[in-house]
This record gives C-alpha cells, structure tokens and sequence, in this order.
C-alpha cells in the first residue's frame, strides 16, 4: 500500500487565553497520499490555519506526532525541521507574498538557488514551470505588471519549484474574483496530475471543495471527512 506523504497522528494543539484553553485540535488524525487534492472546509476561527501550520512544520503539536514521508518530526530540531519543510514540503497562501523587485522568473528561480541548484538549472526549470502554467510570455514581467491570478501562478510555480512532495495552500483564491479563481485552481489540478503532488488546501470556496479528492473539516478538535 502507498505510504503517505504526510501524517498527522493523534495531534493536539491549545493556545491559552489567560486563564482560559482554547483547545483547536485535540486527537486529531489525517493521512494525505501522492496524487491527492483534499479541501479543507470550516469556518473561520476554526483552526485552518494552526492546522497547515503544524501539518507544514511551522508550528510543534503539543501532543501526537506528524510524519512527513514516512520521517517522525514532532522531536525534530529546529535546524533539521527547517530542511525538511525546505525541501518536502510548498506553501500558497492567500496574498502571494513574490518579491515585487525580481521578476516572474527570479521569484521562482530564487528557492531552488538557495537549495542548491546551479542559475542554470534553475532558470530551466523556472520557465518549463512558468511554461506549463501559461506564463511563458510573462517571464520577464515584475509582479506589479501581473495580475492577481497571474501572482497566485506565479507563487504556485514557486511553492512547487524545489518538487516537494506535498503543497499546503491557505485560501489561495480566496483573494480572487470567481472567474480568475476557477484559472488558478485549473492551473492546481494540472500540476497535481501531471506530478503526483498531494496538496492540503483550505479554502470557503465550496465549488472548488467538491472538485478535489476528498473534504475535511474540523469538528470538536477532531478532523473528520465529508
């Protein structure tokens, strides 16, 4: 059987409020596989976010363990979780955080140098990526010059740039009129197919939720399926 990609086993995470607990997750499990799409779907304040946080390494469980390719990381240092989440693991979120002075091309160039990758290589891949979402022709574009569906590819190209095993996306279209957000998730779906990627994606948009693999939501600290 096909090992996950990701693991959240038994997780528990509360934030204090003085002298109240706010408990956001409280045993919960999720397992996500290659070639998964599965949404996220709850409302705000419900935990999304702590949720993406702890699955992509940003934030420790204070209970239960998360499993990325298989590799326990709740006991992980700092140094070692920072080098998985480098190399396993991309983020979207919903304003698409490129860096307004280096171009299209730079802006995905830039996290494969920084792992590693010669400027050549990395400019290749940069364009074959740019290329496959329909952006050839704006390569050399600043994200000013870009529109807001055209940023959000952008930063999906960059987040899947480094071939991580699994992309965490925080309301990427949620920033987006309908039309530009149906193009942006297109341009999702066609990486996920064509890489095997597995992606975690929140987000209230329901239409987009019931074109993906499977649904979650959060319910009493527990993740459960819809």
């Amino acid at each position: 059987m096909t090992r996950p990609v990701l693991q959240l086993e038994k997780v528990e995470r509360c934030y204090r409020q003085g002298e109240t607990a706010l408990s956001v997750l409280s045993g919960g499990d999720f397992a996500l596989f290659p070639g998964q799409s599965v949404a996220l779907v709850a409302p705000s304040g419900a935990g999304k976010s702590t949720l993406l946080h702890i699955a992509g390494l940003l934030e420790r469980p204070e209970g239960g363990e998360v499993y990325v390719d298989g590799a326990p990381t709740t006991h992980m240092s700092d140094d070692a979780r920072t080098a998985l989440r480098r190399n396993s693991i991309g983020f979207v979120y919903q304003f698409h955080h490129l860096l307004p002075e280096f171009s299209a091309l730079e802006n995905i160039m830039l996290p494969q140098m920084i792992a590693g990758l010669s400027r050549a290589k990395a400019r290749d891949r940069s364009l074959e990526l740019l290329d496959y979402l329909g952006l050839a022709a704006r390569a050399k574009h600043r994200p000013a010059e870009l529109s807001g569906g055209e940023q959000q590819r952008v930063a999906i190209a960059r987040a899947v740039a480094n071939g991580p095993g699994v992309l965490l996306a925080d309301e990427p279209t949620g920033n987006l009129d309908p039309h530009t957000a149906d193009h942006v998730f297109q341009a999702l779906e066609t990486l996920v197919k064509a890489t095997g990627l597995a992606t975690l994606v929140a987000t209230h948009n329901e239409g987009l939720a019931l074109r993906m693999t499977r649904r979650v939501t959060l319910k009493e600290g527990m993740i459960v399926e819809i």
